[in-house]
């Protein structure tokens, strides 16, 4: 097998075409298909870092390059299409920081852009990440006209109280307001929330979620916030409820999306039929992307490997990198021992489960491959599994970090 290059800075640049050619080449996997491909493209900047944040975000504290950017987002995408020539992208999504705080006309160029060299899928879900504070009518019209169908709103809460202790640049007036331009442009959008918010209680938690479905949103996004490594709230945590008023704020949440109406059809995800979030799934059914932009990162399949690709995190460093001729700072390739666990790290997100063929299709291995992890799970509750499926139960679903770290051991 041909080495690919390990975890770690590339130090020589290689033309495109010529790390297409080694991927090509046989290696330790038999790939009978090559799955769907996504395509994200990361936005790295943001008007004031989260406290809970740990996404690949700067505050512009001086003007935007947004030009500049554009550019190399461009290169970028460039030198990648030797790696995915003839596959379509069935779905975009652009996340950040926040997107939506580019220009009408930016985002105009980056659509022209990706229409020439890409070969979109007629029907691409194209999403963009958005937040209350950056909402002007006018704007979000014309990115809905340049080729935006579905927008992701940022809400965290409809609580000013709650925002404020988020460090959001948005109160509950601009939430609200934010939701109405969305209707009124977009079929399709996605509000997030969190919850089990500090000083949250029970009863305030009810309101956010109640408030959120009066909108009757076809997707809602609900999370339970988390102390992340190396961001403010790690290193000066906020009092948050405890195991009990969580586990109450989930059961709540639970009735009342099901009487709305809604499929809880992944961990933090709940759709009205026919709106889940196609980009989203194909990351938990361990489909392909290509990420661009700063920091942005890629999973990709050929028929005797798969690769995992980072960008330069910075927004300079990218961008000098990607004028340069390859944006790339990090790839490897992903060793047959670890599929099965990067695999079932996503698929057991998925309330319904997976198809046991798909783990051979996405994997190149036989599901026996991971049978002593399986057998374990089932043993204790976990999974429930059949010839037609394998899914988390009820168990499984509240402790998945115990029920995913389970197949590490393989």
């Amino acid at each position: 097998m041909i080495p690919i290059k390990p975890v770690g800075p590339v130090t020589e640049p290689r033309s495109p075409a010529t790390a297409a050619l080694q991927y090509l080449q046989p290696g330790a996997l038999n790939l009978t298909a090559l799955p769907p491909l996504a395509l994200y493209i990361h936005w790295p900047w943001c008007v004031r870092k989260c406290p809970y944040c740990d996404f690949n975000s700067h505050e512009s504290k001086e003007p935007v390059p947004e030009q500049a950017y554009l550019d190399a987002l461009r290169a970028d995408l460039e030198q990648s299409l030797p790696l995915i020539w003839g596959r379509k992208i069935h779905t975009v999504f652009i996340g950040g920081g926040t997107p939506s705080l580019i220009s009408a006309a930016g985002l105009d160029r980056l659509m022209s852009d990706l229409r020439t060299l890409l070969p979109l899928d007629l029907d691409a879900e194209i999403t963009m990440e958005a937040n209350p504070g950056t909402f002007e009518a006018e704007k979000f019209k014309a990115f809905r006209a340049s080729g935006i169908n579905r927008l992701s709103i940022g809400i965290q809460s409809f609580d000013s109280r709650h925002l404020q202790a988020l460090g959001r640049i948005h109160d509950a007036e601009e939430a609200i307001r934010a939701v109405g331009i969305a209707q009124a442009n977009f079929d399709n959008f996605n509000l997030d929330l969190m919850y089990a918010l500090p000083g949250q209680t029970l009863a305030e938690a009810q309101a956010d979620i109640d408030m959120a479905l009066s909108f009757a949103p076809p997707h809602l996004s609900l999370y339970h916030l988390t102390m992340e490594p190396n961001t403010v709230f790690a290193k000066y945590p906020p009092e948050l409820p405890g195991d009990d008023e969580s586990a109450d704020i989930q059961d709540m949440i639970a009735e009342r999306t099901a009487a709305a109406g809604y499929e809880h059809y992944e961990v933090s995800a709940y759709a009205k039929p026919g709106h889940r979030a196609r980009h989203n799934l194909n990351y938990w059914r361990f489909g392909d992307y290509l990420g661009i932009g700063a920091g942005a990162h890629s999973k990709l399949s050929f028929p005797h490997r798969v690769l995992r690709q980072a960008r330069y995190k910075q927004p300079a460093s990218f961008m000098e990198a990607a004028g340069k001729g390859n944006a790339v700072a990090e790839e490897h390739e992903l060793a047959r021992a670890d599929l099965g666990f990067e695999f079932m790290l996503n698929a057991l997100r998925l309330t319904e489960g997976f198809d046991p063929n798909l783990f051979g299709e996405r994997t190149g291995m036989p599901i026996n491959a991971i049978e002593k992890a399986l057998n374990e799970a089932e043993a204790k509750g976990l999974v429930y599994r059949d010839f037609r499926v394998i899914r988390p139960t009820e168990l499984g679903q509240r402790f998945l970090n115990d029920l995913q770290e389970m197949f590490l051991a393989e």
